[in-house]
């Protein structure tokens, strides 16, 4: 299957999202769950221990600054379902303004990141990477903090995993789903309206406050 960018896009609004079965499959399918993993933006869990690894501030935060890194860190893994086409597909994307990328760099590398599309007030993630503790985690934290802050209504994570469930990430019917995609739909969200956080005690105190 070749898809286009706008293609891509129009199956987003629709719910549906392209997954391969393997990094050398040059085959492309839809994915359509059932049940889907989102995080609900008021309600991420910031245990007492993370809490303390976000104020330490021994980290730094970007948006938008090494797309490709965190590709590469998200499909660098055993088992992967991110293929040539797909990376081909969100590299487009992310020139045309409609992917993110949210980076965490520890002594000046790329520690972890997570990556996504955006479509009205929907932000659909779609990987996440960590190479040092907790580094995912952080990620998302900002993450949230950063959609809350910018008028986000949806943060469709696809699945549940016992890691997002962890940090407050629920499932839900296909038929909610949907519906809670249309109404994100009516209206549009940047990412890049507000600056990220000053730093992780904001982050923490905010999620503390809304959740």
């Amino acid at each position: 299957m070749t898809l286009e960018p706008d293609l891509l896009l129009h199956a987003y609004r629709t719910g549906i999202f392209p997954m391969a079965e393997h990094r050398d499959d040059t085959e492309i399918f839809w994915v359509d769950p059932r049940r889907r993993g989102v995080m609900p933006l008021d309600g991420f869990h910031i245990s007492r221990s993370l809490a303390r690894r976000l104020r330490r501030d021994d980290y730094d935060i970007t948006l938008n600054h090494d797309f490709e890194g965190v590709m590469e860190g998200c499909a660098d893994r055993s088992e992967t379902w991110i293929n040539g086409e797909i990376r081909g597909l969100y590299r487009e994307l992310f020139a045309l303004g409609h992917a993110h990328s949210l980076e965490v760099w520890i002594e000046g590398a790329l520690a972890g990141g997570v990556y996504g599309v955006v479509v009205g007030r929907a932000f659909c993630g779609e990987s996440m990477f960590s190479r040092r503790r907790d580094a995912s985690k952080i990620a998302l934290a900002w993450l949230v903090d950063q959609l809350r802050r910018a008028g986000f209504t949806l943060f469709d994570t696809q699945f549940l995993t016992p890691h997002l469930a962890s940090l407050g990430a629920v499932e839900i019917t296909r038929s909610t789903y949907r519906q809670r995609l249309a109404e994100a739909l009516e209206r549009d969200a940047n990412l890049l309206s507000v600056p990220l956080a000053v730093c992780g005690h904001d982050v923490v105190q905010r999620n503390t406050q809304t959740s």
